[in-house]
């Protein structure tokens, strides 16, 4: 397959969600069935040879990249969710935002010792969410394979964060810089 445009399938939108931030819309990327395949198939296929049984992603854009990443490596997907959404016992990891706190949470049984996990998500920005995915993955005693991402935000520098928890292999298909 040749190599496929994936930035510029991605739509910037100036000053929202506030003045000064360039949003980056994916959805004009993931609207276009060549564009999700080749997204979704690039993702998979950096991590096709780690033996993944269950991909990890977070709410909500994370199910969108994660549930068919998890489809095309053959693994189960596990949602992590916000407080309060999951109906069973579960696990929690709280980690820092810009202005507070919030968390993520996984049913205790959504993963065993035995599993190999790969995290994926839309987007990583400062690399928290990665984290505290990898913190709450941790919990469980299983081996985490890496973080995939559709685009990640060079400028913020969360591999930096990312490597203050974990030495996994991080993988973007779209670098801001």
């Amino acid at each position: 397959m040749a190599a496929y445009d994936f930035e510029g399938h991605i739509t910037d939108i100036p000053d929202y969600p506030e003045k000064g931030v360039v949003f980056k819309d994916i959805t004009t990327l993931l609207k276009e069935p060549e564009g999700f395949h080749a997204a979704i198939d690039a993702i998979a296929d950096h991590f096709k040879d780690v033996g993944v049984t269950k991909v990890v992603g977070a709410e909500a854009r994370g199910f969108l990249i994660g549930a068919p990443v998890a489809y095309r490596l053959g693994a189960g997907f596990v949602p992590a969710r916000k407080p309060g959404k999951l109906p069973r016992e579960v696990r929690t990891e709280s980690y820092e935002l810009e202005y507070g706190t919030d968390e993520l949470q996984m049913h205790v049984d959504a993963l065993d010792e035995d599993d190999v996990v790969l995290i994926i998500d839309d987007l990583v920005a400062t690399g928290g969410t990665a984290v505290a995915q990898a913190k709450l993955v941790s919990q469980y005693g299983c081996k985490l394979a890496g973080m995939g991402f559709l685009m990640e935000l060079e400028f913020l520098h969360p591999r930096e964060a990312i490597a203050k928890e974990t030495d996994v292999d991080v993988f973007a298909l779209v670098q801001v810089k």
